[in-house]
């Protein structure tokens, strides 16, 4: 009777309705986290175009910064701290048509959604289905993984794994940036769940991250060198060294390996159904986090089996 409780909360439909709530908070995350860094690009810029002394150094002079320079530093920094405050929990959830404050009743996770018939109930601007989609995604995640690993604590860990990495798809396939601020928590967190030997060996963890940073930043590296042209970014290193610091090292290529696959099939359809534009590619952390929770709830003995490597 003592354990019943705790086999309760961590039920594929408990976890399933956490899922949902937590799904609606990664909506913020995936909206807010990007205009928040991006703010921060503008206050380096500002800072940056008007320190003297950089220039300085920079341009081997010894000048003064040249007016218009100055001014246009001044008139960034005046902007900049014009803008109301942006956290993921300030402002208050509002329309962006209208600028409707929305209501708690109009928040709850799917059923707001369903009962305004996804449209405002302010101004009737029509709400992405993306929203609903993020909460039932998370739920079926959470669910799936208190179905796989177990009503035990450490299910909430994954938990929390597969909604991180449902966040930086959803961000990385809207402004193609995985956020250090992101991806080294998890990759650290990864290092951490192992060492205190919640997820795979330590010694595993560590080479799954080396190997997965290493994999893809030798493949940047040979790419830039023969064309270059830079085929990725540096947050797609950090994001599978972060999948190899939580999967281990055997999980890596097989990552690799579906994450290629499947966001080459996407890429070709979105090319042939005109949905790519000239000169926009397709983002391919979304594809190496589908992979890595495909791997995790799949298992590695199951994984190394498909592939003939057991």
């Amino acid at each position: 009777m003592t354990g019943f409780p705790v086999e309760l909360l961590l039920s594929p439909p408990a976890l399933a309705v956490l899922g949902l709530c937590i799904g609606s908070f990664l909506n913020v995350v995936i909206h807010r986290l990007p205009l928040g860094i991006e703010r921060e690009w503008w206050t380096d810029m500002a800072e940056q175009l008007g320190d003297t002394g950089s220039w300085q150094r920079v341009f081997a002079s010894r000048t003064e910064l040249p007016a218009a320079q100055r001014q246009t530093a001044e008139r960034l920094s005046k902007e900049l701290a014009a803008l109301p405050p942006l956290t993921l929990s300030k402002p208050a959830s509002r329309c962006p048509s209208c600028g409707h404050v929305i209501r708690w009743h109009e928040n709850i996770p799917v059923l707001s959604w369903l009962r305004l018939g996804g449209r405002c109930s302010a101004c009737k601007t029509r709400i992405s289905m993306r929203y609903p989609l993020i909460e039932i995604l998370t739920a079926l995640l959470f669910a799936a993984a208190g179905w796989h690993f177990g009503a035990q604590p450490t299910t909430l860990v994954w938990c929390g794994f597969f909604a991180v990495l449902v966040a930086l798809a959803g961000i990385d396939w809207d402004t193609t940036l995985l956020p250090d601020n992101v991806t080294l928590p998890l990759l650290w967190a990864g290092l951490a769940c192992a060492a205190l030997g919640w997820t795979v060996p330590l010694t595993s963890a560590v080479w799954g991250a080396v190997a997965g940073y290493g994999s893809l930043w030798t493949v940047y590296w040979l790419f830039k060198k023969a064309t270059g042209k830079v085929g990725m970014g540096h947050g797609d290193f950090k994001l599978l060294g972060a999948l190899g610091a939580w999967l281990g090292v055997q999980m890596v290529l097989p990552i690799v390996l579906a994450a290629s696959v499947i966001g080459a099939i996407v890429g070709i359809v979105m090319k042939l159904s005109g949905a790519l534009r000239e000169g926009v590619y397709v983002p391919f952390g979304p594809f190496l986090a589908g992979a890595g929770i495909a791997v995790a709830l799949a298992g590695s003995p199951r994984v190394l089996d498909w592939l003939g490597w057991a």
